[in-house]
């Protein structure tokens, strides 16, 4: 019997494992999907739950990184 995957909260860093482990942040459910959103901007993206994971520390911090410095070179708001 397979469990329903947890829902994250609006915001959290996960990983699609099923693109490279790209690092998305969760926007919500989309039918049997779950949208990510890249952290840097750009269009969603809709991936199946069994291929996604919770960013780890480093992940994490990277993708924050990369948010802080698109934003100070005036590439996202």
């Amino acid at each position: 019997m397979n469990a329903e995957p947890v829902l994250p909260l609006v915001g959290v860093l996960l990983v699609d494992t099923s693109r490279h482990d790209r690092v998305g942040e969760f926007r919500g459910v989309a039918g049997p999907y779950w949208s990510l959103r890249p952290v840097c901007g750009g269009a969603e993206w809709e991936v199946e739950p069994v291929n996604v994971r919770v960013a780890s520390p480093m992940e994490r911090l990277r993708a924050e990184n990369a948010r802080s410095n698109a934003r100070s070179a005036g590439r996202i708001l």
